[in-house]
């Protein structure tokens, strides 16, 4: 174990062969890459050895640049997503940036069109949650147009909750207020997805096709409701931006192996030396008496917003 930085103790660790750094308090568990990323791949509260972050080394695509690892976990892409350009490899190239309440974790561009990318973790001390700090940087001499997309994979066995409004935009609602963006793939008869007036559901099952629902989110929260713990990701919905994917700023991917929780930033221009930022903070809230169930996860959302 190495010293302890300000309240956090990071120690060395391992993630199926890959060197991996641990950050740690009294609230909270987060372990990243050491040398490849910026990912992180597990979450841990104090006492359980439950990672409740998706663990895929395996899966990976290939690309004209070579493998795209997966991995699971956490990782900063840039939208829209366009093939192969936001699958550039990230097997090497991390710098570690140790800070007074965590770490900055950067990699910068290696391929033409490519892309700065960091990610600024800051632990709480008197809660468990941990403030995300993204940011994707254009280092070249063109422009790139792009919006920031935090993709966070889940183990499966919980439900994705995704809120909408269910209030008028207008007084004379003659506007409307709420739209779904669904992919190809996707389809109103899946089990797992269940539409609601005021939310939608997603029960991480191991099934395919896989399914990807999206939305225009005012809430300013996305969670997933497992073992009796709410991971909470919140951030600052920009209604007045333009996003990708029909203008969604969050979004919701399964399939046979894992969940995933995505947020975006709004899309945007970036000329040689600018940066886009979106900041996320994640929570793992406890103590709700609901049953983990569809019933019991509308309850959990009256309860948060009410």
């Amino acid at each position: 174990m190495s010293r302890v930085l300000t309240g956090l103790e990071r120690v060395t660790g391992d993630f199926y062969g890959l060197p991996t750094h641990v950050l740690g308090n009294d609230q909270l568990s987060l372990e990243f890459l050491s040398e490849a990323g910026p990912r992180i791949v597990r979450l841990k509260l104090p006492g359980h050895d439950q990672n409740f972050l998706a663990e895929v080394p395996d899966f990976k695509w290939t690309t004209p640049h070579g493998d795209y690892f997966l991995r699971g976990g956490h990782r900063l892409w840039r939208a829209p997503e366009i093939f192969p350009q936001t699958y550039s490899p990230d097997s090497g190239g991390l710098k570690i940036e140790e800070l007074s309440d965590g770490v900055r974790l950067s990699r910068a561009a290696q391929l033409a069109g490519d892309l700065h990318k960091s990610i600024e973790i800051q632990l709480r001390a008197d809660r468990p949650a941990v403030t995300l700090i993204h940011q994707l940087t254009n280092d070249s001499d063109q422009s790139i147009e792009c919006a920031p997309w935090a993709i966070t994979q889940l183990a499966l066995g919980g439900i994705a909750i995704m809120p909408l409004p269910n209030d008028s935009v207008e007084a004379d609602e003659l506007q409307p207020n709420r739209h779904l963006t669904l992919w190809p793939y996707t389809h109103w008869s899946d089990s797992r997805l269940h539409v609601y007036d005021d939310v939608v559901l997603i029960e991480a099952r191991s099934e395919l096709p896989a399914l990807k629902i999206g939305t225009l989110n005012r809430h300013g929260w996305i969670g997933y409701w497992i073992g009796g713990v709410l991971f909470r990701k919140s951030f600052e919905p920009a209604t007045d931006q333009l996003y990708p994917d029909l203008g969604s700023n969050v979004e919701v991917y399964c399939n046979d192996r894992f969940i995933e929780l995505e947020t975006l930033g709004g899309l945007r221009t970036l000329q040689p030396g600018q940066t886009a930022t979106h900041i996320e903070t994640w929570e793992m809230l406890t103590g709700f008496d609901v049953p983990a169930t569809l019933a019991g996860a509308q309850a959990l959302v009256k309860k948060l917003e009410s």
